[in-house]
């Protein structure tokens, strides 16, 4: 019987957990690293922020109008430095991702491909020559991608404010505007982004360059569109599945905050989140997974064991390879002499 990639897929992950504890490790790794220069860099804005005797006494009046102007006059000016502090912290995050990304990627891809290779060829198919540079090139890619749907994003905005004008408002309309454009952008983010992490698998097993693993990666789509179809769906399946029970038990912790101590709550939503993006890092691994048994195994083996081959001829007037013997004297065009 064929075997399921999708069922090859969740099999790596439950019988190689090191698979999926790589991807995490690398992957928090570099968000706990981004996480903590975010939160010490807006530290240090707030630190440069000037607050006088005046803000402050406006700020001790518990007057939601009087802290407004207070923080008005303690943030105005400050917004192009918070811009260019952004910015540089986001250039900077995304060379550090790409870096980091494209070494981690090739580790999992390398024990993925060993993992479904027999032993006896895994030399011959897993140590080509590749580069790292087009997995960089793939990764720049990713990194360009995101910052286009970012820049969609605030378009989506903009479009939605032009439809509300200022002398006949229309919030409802602005809004649905608004999450059409958005729900578009990230359709196209999300495909975009899923075609070239699946084109860095061609560049560790086949050894393709940029573009040559992205032509790769089109080809495995076209020729194996129904496997490639169904893992995906599968797997986003169980992701949306795991986002759902994790995003019902954050609320039904929320729904503590008047019995138990606001910490103890913050505490439990924060390990729900994490339970969640550590399960979402193992199914990414799955499907990865599931991707190279894809690549690997155009013909599953075990449809070739169910195709016998025909029975050989045993008769005397063929040979052993099937054909027709024409030394045969049953076929001779000499007469056959007479009996005595």
């Amino acid at each position: 019987m064929k075997r399921s990639p999708t069922l090859e897929g969740f099999k790596a992950i439950f019988r190689q957990p090191s698979f999926g504890l790589a991807e995490l490790t690398w992957r928090w790794s570099l968000g706990f690293a981004g996480l903590s220069l975010f939160i010490l860099a807006l530290v240090e804005y707030f630190d440069t922020l000037p607050v006088g005797a005046a803000d402050r006494f406006l700020l001790r009046t518990r007057q939601p109008v009087l802290i407004g102007r207070a923080l008005e006059h303690i943030l105005r000016g400050s917004a192009l430095r918070l811009g260019e502090a952004g910015l540089l912290l986001g250039l900077a995050f995304a060379v550090a991702w790409v870096a980091v990304a494209s070494l981690g990627r090739a580790a999992t891809l390398k024990a993925l491909l060993t993992y479904f290779v027999e032993p006896a060829s895994s030399l011959h198919e897993t140590e080509r020559s590749w580069r790292l540079r087009s997995l960089v090139g793939l990764n720049s890619f990713r990194a360009a991608v995101t910052l286009a749907a970012a820049v969609g994003y605030l378009g989506a905005i903009l479009i939605g404010g032009t439809v509300s004008a200022k002398d006949d408002p229309s919030p409802g309309s602005a809004f649905l505007v608004f999450l059409i454009v958005f729900a578009l952008v990230n359709l196209a983010w999300l495909v975009v982004n899923w075609f070239l992490s699946l084109a860095s698998l061609f560049v560790v097993a086949e050894g393709e360059d940029t573009f040559g693993a992205m032509a790769a990666a089109a080809g495995l789509c076209r020729e194996r569109a129904g496997s490639v179809l169904a893992v995906t769906f599968w797997f986003g399946l169980a992701h949306g599945g795991a986002f759902l029970f994790a995003s019902l038990a954050a609320v039904l912790l929320l729904s503590f905050l008047a019995v138990l101590p606001g910490g103890v709550v913050f505490g439990g939503v924060l390990l729900v989140t994490l339970l969640y993006l550590a399960v979402a890092d193992f199914l990414h691994v799955g499907r990865l997974a599931a991707y190279v048994y894809i690549a690997k195994n155009p013909e599953d083996p075990a449809i070739s064991e169910l195709i016998q081959p025909d029975p050989p001829n045993t008769s005397p007037s063929s040979s052993s390879d099937g054909r027709i013997d024409p030394d045969e004297l049953i076929l001779s065009d000499l007469p056959l002499p007479a009996s005595p």
